[in-house]
């Protein structure tokens, strides 16, 4: 579908928002000095990288711009991605600057932020911290005896990983999607439900949850349920890119929780092998056969699971596509033989439009398995015309499921095209094809649905914490949904 986007968060010496040169621990221009101030820094390790998030409390004065300062004990510890400020580093001493929206703090007030890193050798825990030159102790005054120490929340997973028992868990019963529409199968070109009626799916997907699993907790999944009204969790599972391939267990461990709070929710989820990098899911059979294996095995007895086996296979024919799918399905099947599966299609998933190509190759030559859909992917200021018209062509004769898209470009960012979006959405209703949006995050870039540090505050719902990609995507989710019971 593109030159692919660089999907995770910001890198250093990238991209605006990350600066790398030499740099000390002071204020921000126009900033004011920090009269006492607290930082919790928590982090989770795993083999040569790790993901610390941070919270910052001034304790003193109000402020209005900080540079917080720390060192990294070890020469060997490195910012590689962040979020929710600047971050430089020269050796082992870091900077991370407040951005135009998190830069004031009253008295009390505290912001979060965050990174992803790398480590060799060891990856001890910073213990001093400064803010605008100040050092923090926990107290206000700059020689105030330390009464707080920074927290270290180690864990076998490469994230924090999501209370397994939800504290608010409506039933899957009743009026949710889950509720109403029960198992799902493929009839003719169209996802039905138990009523044998089709039905459209509508909602969310995940950044990758090696880098996010911040924003996906009890408090929005309690969001994207019952303020966005949302009937679909897609759970994004990077397998390169510190995902799958840096920790098998803690992974299947994350995603089976997340497919538990959203069931609890009464929403569907999709198992998202979320292969990209390399783009021939062939690299990835075997680790790919060990997972949809075990997570099968697991969740066979539930109602809601979707399993999209490669995320957007990209440089590689559709023949080693359908051969790696053929593969991969009986996996399933073994575990689960009722289960809906979306496989993936050449482009990017954009049914090999981005690579010159069309719907007529799957078409002649379809996947040997029964209760399949294939994936079709779309960034809205990037893709127009002529993939609706390919996806209009596809939809009368293969069982389509649009399983990502963006309203922005396709690198993941930029402006909102409002009207091509729309102009998607319409064209999704009419045909009722289902759909997830990409990202149900605060990531720094234009198509996240939260504005950076939302998943560090714990709001969710509303308005104010929306980008405008996530104000349209929510107004058009949350409008009523239309499940035939009769």
């Amino acid at each position: 579908m593109r030159p692919r986007r660089a999907r995770g968060l910001l890198t250093i010496g990238a991209t605006a928002g990350l600066v790398i040169g030499t740099l000390a621990a002071m204020p921000a221009a126009g900033a004011t000095a920090a009269t006492g101030c607290a930082v919790t820094y928590t982090t989770n390790s795993w083999q040569g990288g790790f993901t610390a998030n941070i919270s910052i409390k001034n304790l003193g004065d109000p402020i209005k711009g900080w540079t917080l300062g720390f060192t990294f004990p070890n020469s060997g510890q490195k910012v590689v991605q962040g979020w929710s400020a600047t971050y430089g580093q020269t050796g082992s001493a870091v900077t991370a600057k407040s951005l135009d929206y998190n830069g004031s703090l009253g008295t009390g007030a505290s912001a979060g932020i965050g990174f992803n890193g790398s480590w060799s050798g060891s990856n001890p825990v910073p213990t001093s911290f400064t803010l605008n030159g100040v050092t923090c102790t926990g107290s206000t005054g700059p020689t105030a005896t330390p009464t707080a120490t920074p927290t270290v929340k180690p864990t076998a997973t490469p994230t924090a990983t999501p209370t397994a028992t939800p504290t608010v868990t409506p039933t899957s019963g009743g009026g949710t999607p889950l509720g109403i529409n029960g198992r799902l199968h493929v009839c003719g070109v169209k996802l039905c439900n138990q009523y044998n009626r089709p039905i459209q799916l509508r909602g969310m997907s995940t950044h990758g949850i090696q880098w996010f699993s911040r924003c996906y907790n009890d408090s929005s999944l309690n969001a994207l349920a019952n303020d966005w009204k949302a009937d679909l969790f897609r759970i994004s599972m990077y397998v390169q890119e510190q995902g799958y391939e840096t920790n098998p267990s803690g992974f299947t461990d994350l995603v089976n929780r997340y497919v538990d709070m959203a069931e609890s929710r009464g929403l569907y989820s999709i198992i998202d092998f979320h292969t990209l990098t390399p783009g021939d899911p062939n690299y990835n059979l075997a680790r790919a056969k060990t997972f949809f294996a075990s997570v099968a095995a697991r969740n066979a007895a539930k109602k809601g699971v979707i399993y999209e086996i490669a995320n957007e296979p990209n440089g590689v024919s559709w023949a080693s596509i359908k051969s790696y799918a053929e593969q991969v399905i009986p996996v399933i099947r073994a575990a689960d033989p009722d289960a809906v599966i979306i496989v993936g299609t050449r482009g990017w998933s954009s049914l090999g439009v981005s690579d010159g190509s069309s719907e007529s190759e799957i078409v002649s030559n379809p996947v040997n398995a029964t209760n399949i859909m294939y994936a079709f992917h779309f960034y809205a200021a990037s893709h127009k015309d002529n993939y609706r018209s390919t996806l209009s062509r596809a939809a009368a004769r293969l069982p389509m499921f649009v399983s990502e898209f963006g309203t922005v470009s396709a690198s993941g960012d930029g402006a909102v095209d409002v009207t091509s979006t729309n102009a998607w959405l319409d064209l999704l209703d009419s045909l009722k094809i289902g759909y997830a949006n990409w990202t149900y995050s605060d990531a720094g870039e234009g198509s996240a649905a939260f504005r950076p540090g939302t998943c560090s505050g714990g709001t969710y719902t509303g308005t104010g914490v929306l980008t405008q990609s996530g104000a349209l995507i929510r107004d058009r989710i949350r409008t009523a949904d239309n499940f035939p019971t009769g």
